[in-house]
This record gives structure tokens, C-alpha cells and sequence, in this order.
């Protein structure tokens, strides 16, 4: 059950990296100047060491939530990182949450497959 939830919570962050490639390999990965000369990008790197100096540097008095790094009241009040595209589902009545991504424009579909996944049948 477990493994099953963190599939639904991990998989759209998978496809967004992957498309993300894709599109930069398809582009060329970069912009040409006005000048014919390539300009350098400034890439994130492919380590933790980013996201912890961001969480480090970032201030806070109440709770960071550490996937969008929003100071927000309590645990249960983080957004998801694209609430266009995510729906946000309590799993535990202690606060623990997911962000799920939307199935079309049908709320209870993505609802649906958030039960089937806590009872281990998907």
C-alpha cells in the first residue's frame, strides 16, 4: 500500500524531469545570442546539495514545508508545488498529505484512485 502511494506521489515528478529533457535536447539545450555565440545556462545541480541551501537559507517561524519551502501554520496547511495540476489529499487524520496529479477535469476520479491506492488494488 505504501509503495503505491508513493508511486502516485513521486510519478508526475518523474514525467516533469523527463519532459523537461526532452524538451531541452529538442531545443538545442540553449539560446543563441544576437551576436552567433551560445549563452551559457545556469543549471540546477544534480545533487541535494541546492535544496538544502535553499532549505537552509530559507526563514521561518511557523513550519517550512520541505516540497515547496512555503512557511505556512502547520504541516497540513502545505501546498502542493503545482496546484494547477495537483490536488492535494489528506491520507492520515494526523496531517500527513499527498499531491496527486489531476485526472481531467473529474475531481472524483483523481479522488477514486486515491482510495484504490490506500487499499492496495492499484
Amino acid at each position: 500500500m505504501l509503495l503505491a502511494i508513493f508511486f502516485l506521489l513521486f510519478a508526475p515528478l518523474l514525467a516533469s524531469a523527463q519532459f523537461g529533457f526532452f524538451e531541452q535536447m529538442f531545443q538545442g539545450g540553449g539560446s543563441s545570442g544576437g551576436d552567433g555565440r551560445q549563452q551559457q545556462e545556469r543549471n540546477v545541480p544534480s545533487n541535494s546539495d541546492w535544496y538544502k541551501r535553499m532549505y537552509n537559507d530559507a526563514s521561518c517561524s511557523k513550519y517550512l514545508c520541505p516540497g515547496t519551502l512555503s512557511c505556512v501554520d502547520k504541516p497540513t496547511h502545505c501546498p502542493c508545488a503545482f496546484e494547477d495540476t495537483e490536488e492535494k489529499f489528506e491520507l492520515h487524520p494526523d496531517g500527513l498529505a499527498v499531491c496527486v496529479s489531476k485526472s481531467g477535469k473529474d475531481k472524483s476520479l483523481t479522488k477514486r484512485k486515491v482510495e484504490l491506492a490506500r487499499k492496495g488494488l492499484l
